[in-house]
């Protein structure tokens, strides 16, 4: 069971009585939540059963309360319960979960983190309702997540767009999504998304971004890294340090893999890279394309000045957050890191 698994039974009528959501990945409980308020009931309907209720302001006894009422004028009552993990009370809840009211659809949002299953109240919730552990995406999952998500909107995308949407995003799935509708606005559906349309419309320069600036360091190219640098350095609050140093650390990372099979074929370095390839027969074709830029940076970084480089990223990390560094600006403290990358 996944998120759209669960969107797709809501918007099919195919109720449960008891929802709830848990973990780390707020974006999937958040786009579950969008349905409940919008796809259950019309808006004559939400005027008597539909409520929501936040975990801080309210208590057990309040869940329960409102949600042992019989809807009104409806078949059903919606009550989504936000901010679960901010109620004391929350596992008080076991007895309606054991007897829930089956005129009630009632949602509870548990986010940032996993609720121990192996409660009382857990094992309630297992045994009686429908649970969805919302698990936070590797890295490596980041770009197919993100293709899917532009297919299930209307759109395609190129592969070198689809890199430098998830090297500048990162893996904040919210983020992703909202710069995504921002597009969506200007451009057709069925559109291929290219990165001069991103750039158009969601502000991402092709040409300063973390991804050329990987690949002007993998290169050694000093006159196209000092162009970056110099605009990030103006622009800290658009490209913020840590972002930056999150960026360098996962592109030498993977270099480290990288030099480790300097030796190997390219499909066998692209699949240590956590690459994956649909058509068997074109894989070794595919694979050279994408380990290309890690082969070039391993000529200029060999894993003992990969190493050099790691130990500048973590000395940048702590002056980031004021250790051994006074008064000195994110964009300073980016050139002096940029420089010292450089001259390893």
């Amino acid at each position: 069971m996944t998120h759209t698994d669960i969107i797709s039974s809501i918007k099919k009528k195919e109720f449960k009585p008891v929802y709830f959501l848990h973990g780390e990945e707020s974006f999937f409980i958040d786009e579950v939540t969008k349905v409940f308020e919008n796809d259950i009931l019309n808006e004559s309907e939400k005027s008597f059963n539909f409520s929501v209720l936040y975990g801080k302001e309210n208590d057990f006894r309040a869940v329960r309360d409102n949600a042992s009422r019989f809807p009104m004028m409806a078949s059903h009552q919606v009550i989504i319960v936000k901010e679960a993990q901010e109620m004391k009370s929350l596992n008080e809840l076991k007895g309606y979960v054991e007897k829930p009211t089956p005129t009630t659809i009632l949602l509870i949002c548990y986010k940032h983190k996993k609720y121990d299953m192996r409660s009382a109240f857990g094992k309630a919730l297992k045994a009686n309702a429908l649970v969805l552990e919302c698990k936070k995406l590797y890295d490596n999952e980041i770009p197919k997540w993100t293709k899917n998500y532009i297919s299930s909107i209307g759109y395609t995308i190129d592969d070198s767009a689809l890199e430098l949407l998830s090297e500048h995003l990162g893996s904040n799935l919210s983020k992703i999504a909202n710069e995504l509708e921002k597009l969506s606005i200007n451009v057709p559906k069925g559109t291929m998304i290219t990165p001069q349309l991103i750039q158009d419309n969601i502000g991402i320069s092709k040409d300063y971004n973390v991804f050329e600036l990987q690949e002007a360091l993998g290169n050694k190219n000093t006159l196209k890294t000092h162009r970056i640098i110099k605009h990030f350095s103006t622009n800290t609050k658009k490209y913020p340090l840590m972002m930056t140093l999150a960026s360098l650390y996962g592109f030498f990372s993977k270099l480290y893999i990288a030099a480790a099979y300097a030796r190997s074929s390219d499909l066998e370095m692209a699949t240590a890279l956590g690459f994956k390839f649909r058509d068997p027969n074109k894989a070794q074709y595919a694979a050279r394309f994408r380990v290309a830029k890690f082969k070039t940076a391993i000529r200029h970084y060999p894993k003992s000045k990969i190493e050099e480089v790691f130990s500048i990223l973590k000395e940048y990390d702590l002056k980031y957050k004021g250790v051994g560094s006074v008064n000195t600006s994110e964009g300073e403290l980016l050139k002096e890191m940029v420089i010292k990358i450089l001259g390893t």
